[in-house]
């Protein structure tokens, strides 16, 4: 004798599969079906029936309030290859500065020639680096943040944007360091990229009711990124730490333009200043910085 089978009618094909896992776990077997006719639904036995539609109304019941889809609040490019450009040119100033001109002594950051004037060195020493170690450890996370950071920012904007966080960590370090030292390297700018990256949820605050428990999730997870990457001993840790903050008030200053630097022509006018801050500061460098 055949047995008898009841339907349950489901909204969607993912509705079913949700309401076919819930019998599953309290040991009923369902069948997924799609008609034409009456669209997605469960096949139950009819013995198993109401003890079926009990299941699915205490599965409905206790994710009433869990949206198990959401939306992608930040839809867009999300990593950008540019900043593989930006290695290439790490590289060629280290080869440079080892294999033909010393980069070193116009470009370090050197407290002492700082408060002479020679502002210069916030950014040419972000271009040096001590050995190859050194080299390969900023390129290797640098490429990764930059790559999101102008994912997320515009290819023009994310790398001006930090840049600059990297100039202000070096600035940073100089204004709060305790006696003369000198530094070097593009350890400050991949912090900034960091702090960019932790604050780019702020965009999402007006956007949905998560937005709080997005942005602090965010902001913790460059907090402890900075921590993983930053705090390393024998670095410059307050640079460093200079740097994540520059981050952090960029990105939060940039939100409310966020639809203006996304646009095309903005980002191409940042990489062009990009380029001056990069080539205007070695010119002054080369010329009177020795």
């Amino acid at each position: 004798m055949e047995a008898l089978i009841e339907r349950i009618e489901a909204r969607s094909r993912v509705e079913a599969m949700d309401w076919s896992l819930a019998l599953i776990s309290q040991g009923i077997e369902s069948t997924i079906e799609r008609t034409d006719e009456a669209g997605w639904g469960l096949l139950v036995s009819a013995q198993e029936h109401t003890a079926a539609l009990e299941v699915i109304g205490l599965y409905q019941k206790e994710n009433r309030r869990w949206k198990w889809r959401h939306d992608f609040l930040q839809p867009g490019l999300v990593f950008d290859w540019v900043s593989f450009a930006w290695v290439i040119l790490l590289v060629a100033l280290y080869w440079l500065n080892f294999a033909r001109i010393d980069l070193r002594t116009p470009g370090v950051l050197d407290t002492v020639a700082l408060a002479r004037g020679q502002w210069w060195r916030l950014f040419t020493a972000i271009w040096l680096h001590a050995d190859l170690a050194h080299l390969a450890s900023n390129a290797t996370f640098g490429f990764v943040l930059l790559g999101l950071t102008m994912g997320r920012y515009g290819t023009g904007v994310g790398l001006i944007a930090a840049y600059l966080a990297g100039a202000g960590g070096n600035l940073f370090a100089w204004i709060f360091s305790a006696q003369p030292h000198s530094s070097l390297g593009a350890s400050g700018m991949v912090m900034g990229c960091v702090g960019l990256l932790a604050v780019q949820s702020i965009s999402i605050w007006r956007r949905t009711p998560r937005a709080g428990r997005i942005f602090l999730s965010s902001l913790f997870a460059g907090v402890m990124l900075f921590v993983l990457l930053g705090l390393t001993p024998g670095t410059d840790v307050v640079a460093h730490f200079g740097g994540f903050l520059c981050g952090l008030a960029l990105g939060g200053m940039m939100e409310p333009f966020a639809k203006l630097l996304r646009k095309p022509k903005t980002n191409v006018i940042c990489g062009l200043v990009f380029l001056a801050l990069v080539l205007w500061p070695w010119w002054l460098a080369l010329r009177r910085g020795i």
